[in-house]
């Protein structure tokens, strides 16, 4: 978590995305670690601090992304970009069945891949916070 994201600014973009993560949809309520502040660019890339390049986001989502802004899919060849959640609808992009976050879209397969939204315990935690009524978290 950088320190130089002034603590106004980490709550703005905390309430903006209801205290979820703007990518997985988990509320950090429901999580062991509490959601960080990710440079949707990363500021290697060029992207800086401010509201319209911060997403609230996962430990786990945050670690998988790192600083990368997309992914070459076998599909193509091509760099896809990941899901900005400034610019995208996330519906437009994913859908959810039984807890399993699907693509819809090349950007959604590079994001749902390399952020492994369906790693197994990913997808147990969803199926247990579904059934208990807590998921989606927004």
């Amino acid at each position: 978590m950088s320190r130089s994201i002034p603590d106004k600014l980490r709550l703005l973009v905390a309430e903006r995305a209801a205290f979820s993560c703007e990518y997985c949809h988990v509320h950090q309520d429901d999580l062991i670690f509490s959601c960080q502040v990710d440079h949707i660019i990363s500021l290697k890339h060029g992207g800086q601090t401010r509201e319209d390049n911060l997403a609230h986001s996962c430990l786990t989502c945050n670690v998988n992304k790192g600083s990368d802004i997309g992914t070459v899919l076998s599909s193509g060849g091509r760099l896809t970009r990941f899901f900005n959640p400034r610019k995208d609808k996330w519906a437009t992009h994913f859908t959810i069945s039984s807890g399993v976050i699907m693509p819809k879209t090349r950007i959604g397969e590079a994001t749902a891949r390399i952020f492994q939204f369906n790693a197994p315990e990913r997808v147990l935690r969803r199926q247990l916070l579904m059934a208990a009524g807590r998921y989606p978290g927004r």
